[in-house]
Order: structure tokens, then sequence, then C-alpha cells
């Protein structure tokens, strides 16, 4: 498999910055959402869930997590309490096995080395973010949003327009990197060019070329040639 696919723009691009989604994306943050879950399902005599079962959904949150570990929507008379419950779990354990996915410091260094300034966009809450960056080694970031900066998460584009406005560039001097539908969605809003991350998450709706982004990669490494980085890293 190739693991670039070119979907609607040429590359390489010239970005000044690059964007990236939190979780799914940069990192592997599967392994604390699902414990914080597991955690939930224990105390209601309920067997823990295997990981594998719940990576798909980990971009989602607690919404994603109580969907699938308890069978709960969001319009249950009992998932406030649910994901208040979840979240204080998560809080108190978010960065004990959470992971950078490979590649990722070479390319974040790599970035820097070229001038082109890197930061995160998360709908993440900041109580969460800061600290699960600080655990991952993030703290250079050039800008972080988080899912309550603006009062709208992705897929609305305002997060997105933050960044920029706060980097001071152009959407379209921007590239945004995530794993998830709503990323491209985001990206596409806000009139700024997009890459899939296909080793990521993924969602509820996993068929990449539906989502039409400007090109797909396979592993993290795949986005230096995009944007105009001819170094090698694994």
């Amino acid at each position: 498999m190739s693991e670039v696919s070119s979907r609607r723009m040429p590359a390489p691009w010239a970005p000044r910055a690059v964007l990236f989604d939190l979780d799914g994306t940069l990192a592997d943050t599967a392994p604390d959402l699902g414990g914080a879950l597991n955690r939930l399902r224990g105390r209601r005599g309920l067997p823990a869930l295997p990981l594998e079962q719940l990576r798909p959904v980990a971009s989602a949150g607690a919404r994603g997590m109580l969907a699938v570990g308890l069978g709960l929507s969001v319009d249950d008379p009992d998932y406030p309490a649910l994901r208040d419950e979840f979240l204080a779990e998560y809080e108190a354990a978010l960065d004990v096995d959470s992971t950078l996915f490979d590649g990722v410091p070479a390319l974040l260094a790599a970035l820097a080395a070229a001038g082109i300034a890197w930061g995160v966009v998360t709908n993440k809450a900041m109580r969460f973010t800061g600290p699960v960056l600080r655990g991952l080694g993030l703290e250079a970031a050039a800008v972080v949003i988080a899912g309550d900066t603006t009062p709208h998460p992705k897929p609305h584009p305002e997060p997105l327009l933050e960044a920029c406005r706060r980097l001071k560039i152009r959407p379209e001097d921007a590239i945004y990197v995530g794993d998830d539908l709503r990323d491209v969605q985001a990206a596409r809003a806000a009139g700024m060019p997009v890459v899939a991350a296909a080793y990521g998450y993924l969602g509820q709706e996993p068929d990449l070329a539906a989502w039409e982004a400007d090109a797909v990669i396979e592993r993290v490494a795949a986005l230096l040639p995009l944007v105009g980085i001819a170094q090698e890293v694994r």
C-alpha cells in the first residue's frame, strides 16, 4: 500500500504551519481513556473491554467511550453524571500509558528545523489537553487550541481559524492533520488543506476515500514529503 494518497491537491505544499489533532493523530491516548472506562465498568460489576474494541472511538472522548462501554447516548438521562464520573477518572490518570505515535518526535523536529511552526487543535478540553501535552513532552507547540478555547468545537472551523489568528497566518498557509471525519470537515470549512491520518482511530466512519481529504498518510513520516521536506523519518 502506498504511504501517501493524494486526493484533491498536488503536493508538495509550502505551509507556514502544520496543525495536528491530538488523540489518534499525534498520540495514542486510547489506553488511558480505555482505562478510565474500564474502571467505571468494574464498579458496576462489568468485565473490562479490550482496548482494540475501544480504540476506534477514542477520538470522541467521553461520548464515544460511554457509547461503546455502557451503551449510553448523550440523550440518556444518566449520561451527564456518568460523563462526569468518566472524566474524573480520566483526569486522575491521563498520562500513564499514552504515547506519541512512532515518528512524531522526529517529524516535529524536522518541521521546526525547516522553519515550519506546528500546533495542536483538539476537541479535548484544556484541563486535559495541557497535562497530556506536558506528559508527552509537547510543550513546544506554537499554538494549542482545545475543545473549550472557542465557543464551537470541530467540525466547526472556528478552532482552526483561531489557531491561525494566533499564529498570524492565513488558513490557506496552514495544513491540518487529523484522524476523524470531523477534522476534514473543519479544515474544509476553514479553507485549509487537510491530511487524513490513516494510522489513527478513524471513528465510526472509517471510509477515508469518502472524506475527500487532500491526502491520506499511512504513517507519520509520510507527511514530510507533502510539506516539501526531503528528510526521511522512521
